[in-house]
């Protein structure tokens, strides 16, 4: 006949013909649902889209601000926007240039490299390295891809400096891009 009391934490210890055993108390649980691979992979992709059309919808190139100097009012603004240009063009001859597809696909793969990594390593010690893998590439490469988005309304900096001294060289002050 066992002889059972309740200690610490809702663990009950019984004494059995003179031999002790805890006993967990087991709670009732709902029973588990399936969830199918594929809603599982549409969550990230909707949200991408949804991060894609709020980073590209207010997506004009920066230009660069010109502090009002002397040289700007004896120009105007409308000689100043056409030396902007003309210097934005300049830059773009010289192979300088402010495209951010090669950045933002270099660091998307970078991601997807350092996660898959990672992922192996957790699946490794949990025991499904391919698993572990491929969850932590396809995070790696979203997260990546997401900063890249993110940061991509910035110019790039070299490109940023030419266009500046570009600037400079006519007479007028850049104070930053808007």
């Amino acid at each position: 006949m066992p002889m059972c009391r309740t200690i610490k934490h809702n663990t009950i210890a019984c004494l059995f013909w003179g031999a002790s055993s805890h006993i967990q108390p087991r709670l009732a649980m709902p029973p588990m649902r399936a969830i199918d691979a594929r809603a599982v992979l549409l969550i990230p992709a909707l949200l991408l889209v949804v991060l894609l059309a709020m980073g590209l919808g207010g997506c004009a190139a920066k230009r660069p601000v010109l502090y009002p100097n002397y040289h700007l009012q004896m120009v105007g603004p409308e000689a100043a926007q056409t030396d902007i240009d003309r210097c934005i063009e300049l830059a773009r001859n010289y192979g300088v240039s402010n495209a951010k597809g090669d950045k933002i696909a270099r660091d998307t793969v970078s991601g997807a490299a350092v996660g898959g990594a990672t992922g192996a390593a957790v699946g490794a010690v949990v025991g499904d390295l391919g698993q572990g893998a491929g969850a932590g590439a396809a995070g790696g490469a979203a997260g990546a891809l997401t900063r890249s988005i993110i940061r991509s309304d910035e110019p790039d900096p070299t490109y940023r400096r030419f266009v500046e001294r570009c600037l400079r060289e006519m007479g007028y002050e850049p104070i930053g891009w808007r």
